[in-house]
């Protein structure tokens, strides 16, 4: 396995990276991917594989590339669940209804003001993939927490 940066782009907050990442088999398969890291989240943006990965391959993917991401990035070796919230879960549960949305808004919000990217701040924040968030972002802005979208004519 080997990791390297593919580029980075510095801003007034801190920096978000990009990484590849490839897996190369005994048996010829190989798996190719493209991590982000920004604000201390890691998240993979794409993946090729030949042959194609199946979806339990898919889901122990990030089990394969997830310490040696994160030893590249500098953030050291990845917590285990038990070390992140002291239970069997990765991330505490993100909150349903009004109040989940009132938090997908000020995560939104927040990474506005430090010119972030605000989908990827609601991506590290809910541990959602970038579709689930853009409807997270939606349903808030439906709830009248964030302003529309585009004008109505």
């Amino acid at each position: 396995m080997s990791v390297w940066p593919a580029w980075e782009v510095r801003e007034e907050a801190g920096a978000t990276a990009w990484f590849g990442v490839r897996l190369a088999f005994p048996d010829g398969a190989l798996v190719e991917a493209l991590a982000v890291v920004a604000g201390g989240c890691v998240s993979v943006e794409d993946v090729r594989a030949r042959p194609a990965l199946s979806l339990d391959d898919l889901t122990v993917l990030a089990d394969w590339i997830e310490d040696p991401l994160f030893d590249a990035c500098g953030l050291g070796p990845a917590p285990t669940a038990e070390e992140a919230t002291g239970s069997g879960r990765a991330r505490p549960p993100w909150p349903r209804g009004i109040e989940g949305r009132r938090l997908v808004a000020e995560e939104y919000r927040a990474a506005q003001e430090d010119g972030a990217d605000p989908v990827l701040a609601v991506m590290c924040a809910t541990g959602h993939s970038r579709r689930k968030s853009l409807r997270m972002i939606a349903q808030a802005r439906d709830a009248g927490y964030l302003t529309p979208r585009h004008a109505r004519r």
